[in-house]
């Protein structure tokens, strides 16, 4: 598509408030996920001691491994991470603390700061959610342009199996395939990609089916084009609007599906922090430690929220009626 087409996109989503606070969201999100190291750690960012200058955030120091750097009192200088604890660092003198000064965001039943959990957090929510979202939609392309392109026979042989693969209900399909690989990340990400392909897939079809019979794919091929060629060159760059639009939609998802499992017990391990398995373990003190239930469950609402926002408004943008005004 030419450039100018998506300057019009842009500007129509601009005027959509909600949307561009949906965005705004998303990439702070994204930020925090890239940051997270540098926004919370138990090791500083500069430590000055004994006439030496030392960046144990950023490089690996033998003498200082076993030291506990915050409650070194001879340090001449040291700075830390605005949330100076790692996501896995028990304090067992802290057990399932209230937000404080020293922990902002409280601790859960093992000592271990929220705030550096939910940072870290951030990490696997939005790394699960793009790379399964890249996964299905990688597959639901090939997929549905094959069926689409070509028609006849071979798009009535591919909808029938994506009408087969969406009889499963997608959240049990997923549980099952996690008991029997077992729960990891990698398995998580690679479950949710082949399972929720079907969607992007009959997206691309219906796309390719309008655009396959116009003037310019079939001057393509009356030149001799290869099938390949006009796939990916003429037809490909005009059905991206709408796969655009279910991918947003389908990262509020994954995250909302990877939470889930998560709570479940079928999702990331520990000690790998995740929001599900946060909001998980506060089950046993929601009566009292209101924090581990309320942040995390906000965390979740805002996440999806925002996507949702994002998709919304790139529904609309895209939206010829939008675009030809």
């Amino acid at each position: 598509m030419r450039k100018g087409y998506w300057n019009s996109v842009w500007r129509e989503f601009k005027k959509n408030r909600l949307a561009l606070a949906g965005l705004i969201i998303v990439l702070c999100l994204f930020a925090m996920a890239l940051m997270a190291p540098l926004l919370a750690g138990d090791r500083p960012y500069v430590y000055a001691d004994r006439g030496k200058v030392y960046f144990p955030l950023f490089f690996d120091y033998p003498e200082l491994r076993n030291m506990d750097l915050r409650k070194d009192i001879y340090a001449g200088f040291k700075v830390f991470p605005p949330v100076p604890y790692s996501p896995s660092e028990y304090d067992l003198d802290s057990i399932v603390v209230a937000p404080s000064a020293k922990h902002f965001l409280g601790t859960d039943e093992q000592g271990r700061d929220l705030a550096s959990r939910m940072i870290h957090g951030t990490r696997v929510s939005i790394f699960i959610g793009f790379i399964a979202v890249f996964m299905y939609v990688a597959i639901g392309i090939i997929v549905g342009a094959i069926a689409g392109y070509y028609g006849g026979k071979v798009d009535m042989i591919i909808s029938r199996v994506i009408e087969i693969v969406m009889c499963f209900p997608t959240f049990f399909l997923i549980l099952t395939i996690l008991a029997l690989w077992g729960p990891s990340l990698a398995s998580v990400m690679v479950v949710i990609g082949i399972t929720g392909w079907t969607g992007i897939a009959r997206i691309v079809r219906g796309e390719f089916m309008k655009l396959r019979e116009l003037d310019y794919v079939t001057a393509s091929r009356a030149a001799g084009a290869r099938d390949s060629w006009i796939i990916i060159r003429h037809i490909l760059p005009n059905a991206m609007a709408p796969v655009l639009v279910s991918a947003t939609f389908g990262i509020a998802s994954t995250i909302l599906v990877e939470s889930s499992l998560s709570f479940l017990g079928f999702g990331v391990q520990p000690p790998t922090p995740s929001w599900g398995d946060i909001l998980s373990q506060s089950r046993d003190f929601m009566d009292f430690a209101w924090w581990l239930t309320l942040i995390p469950g906000f965390a979740i609402f805002i996440t999806i929220t925002a996507y949702n926002l994002v998709g919304e408004g790139l529904q609309d943008a895209l939206d010829p009626k939008a675009i030809s005004k």
